[in-house]
């Protein structure tokens, strides 16, 4: 997963073209609220259906039936599979 840098400041700058921030003003005012109000509104709305698509996995039915097989009965270790959980650290 992608990681980004956040900086502890609460202030975020944007650069937008004039006719944008008209548009954006306009919308905001038909909405009733203020620029920054309507603009993070959006932006975290939108935020959201991003990151719930990247962490969301969507199986066919024959690969949901695959997993639960797997998970029911799993398969025997192999050589590689024992040599890399000996290689994990211990845990206290």
């Amino acid at each position: 997963m992608p990681r980004v840098a956040v900086q502890d400041s609460e202030r975020m700058n944007l650069r937008v073209k004039g006719d944008q921030k008209a548009r954006l003003l306009r919308a905001a005012s038909l909405r009733n609220t203020d620029l920054t109000d309507f603009v993070l509104r959006l932006a975290l709305r939108e935020a959201d259906a991003v990151i719930e698509e990247a962490e969301r996995v969507n199986l066919s039915r024959r690969d949901h039936a695959r997993v639960l097989e797997l998970l029911e009965n799993p398969p025997v270790p192999n050589d590689k599979l024992r040599t890399a959980a000996a290689a994990l650290p211990r845990s206290v």
